[in-house]
């Protein structure tokens, strides 16, 4: 965090520095013609976070961003192609990459009679690579109806579409990484269990989110923008729902991978030795889907025809 806020801060810096102390001169010029339609490419990088069943703040788990752990932010970038409509409206591709972590193990400072302290008894962990592509419209709304003989620098924006990502949750157990969802760790595609279905690791999100756009000159442009991807999946940490039966895993899984999922299934017996397992009780909560955004400053790049 403490990198992101000085790339933040160079970032601003190198912004200031280089806007045009004659404000006119990127609307007023003679260098470049100003079509209806243009074209922009450019770049991103900031945080990523998630909101799932792990980890969290503290207390009872909480809905939406009440529930959101500002430690679990992880470097996100990304690339995009805009296609940009009189400054009104705009239709863009993007592909993101980033990190989602979240593990119990974060609220270890509970104090003895803390509503988290189930949670970080609990002790289950996580965390995927996400490779995220969406495609979305930008609404402009300042330029709605607007004929300016100087028109804003700023303009804020907001933005939905539809998405499609990967990610595939992993864990640490004795210095090795597991993959989770061959596991089947509550049970999914068993008969015991015909409501839990087996989760695929692409699947569509629906991105909604909001920025502010500033004109850097006729060529480049800034962006600070917040998304936030909507999941048809609550297993974006391969938590959901209650713990299964140990004894099944056998039946449905080759020996060495049932050993493993038995081990990560339930972990709580690592803080607590003398724990007992209770196959129906909560793991997880299935009311609500996982869900993933990301925070960026972004530069853009406009493909303007010079003129002659």
């Amino acid at each position: 965090m403490i990198a992101m806020k000085r790339f933040t801060l160079l970032l601003l810096l190198f912004i200031l520095n280089i806007i045009p102390v004659n404000a006119q001169f990127f609307f007023y010029n003679d260098k470049y013609y100003d079509r209806d339609l243009l074209i922009e490419t450019g770049l991103g990088l900031g945080g990523m976070n998630c909101l799932t069943d792990l980890g969290g703040n503290k207390g009872f788990g909480k809905d939406f961003i009440k529930d959101l752990n500002i430690k679990n932010t992880r470097l996100s970038g990304s690339i995009y192609i805009v296609a940009n409509y009189k400054s009104m409206v705009a239709l863009r591709l993007e592909g993101t990459i980033g990190k989602v972590v979240s593990y119990d193990s974060i609220l270890k400072d509970f104090q003895p009679n803390d509503a988290d302290r189930y949670r970080y008894e609990r002790n289950l962990s996580s965390n995927s690579n996400i490779f995220d592509v969406m495609l979305v419209a930008e609404i402009h709304p300042l330029f709605f109806g607007a004929a300016y003989e100087d028109p804003p620098r700023f303009s804020p924006y907001a933005l939905a579409g539809v998405g499609f990502f990967s990610f595939n949750p992993r864990t640490k157990l004795n210095g090795q990484w597991y993959d989770l969802q061959p596991l089947h760790t509550e049970g999914q595609g068993f008969s015991e269990y015909p409501d839990r279905k087996p989760y695929k690791l692409l699947q569509i999100n629906i991105p909604l989110g909001l920025g502010v756009k500033y004109e850097i000159s006729p060529l480049f442009n800034a962006r600070f923008e917040i998304i936030h991807r909507t999941l048809f999946t609550d297993y974006l940490d391969d938590v959901s729902t209650s713990y299964i039966d140990a004894s099944l895993f056998p039946n449905y899984l080759p020996p060495s991978r049932a050993i493993v999922a038995a081990l990560l299934h339930d972990r709580r017996g690592e803080i607590e030795p003398t724990h007992i397992p209770h196959p129906g009780y909560e793991r997880g909560d299935p009311k609500d889907n996982d869900s993933f955004f990301t925070i960026q400053l972004k530069i853009g790049y406009t493909m303007r025809e010079r003129r002659r």
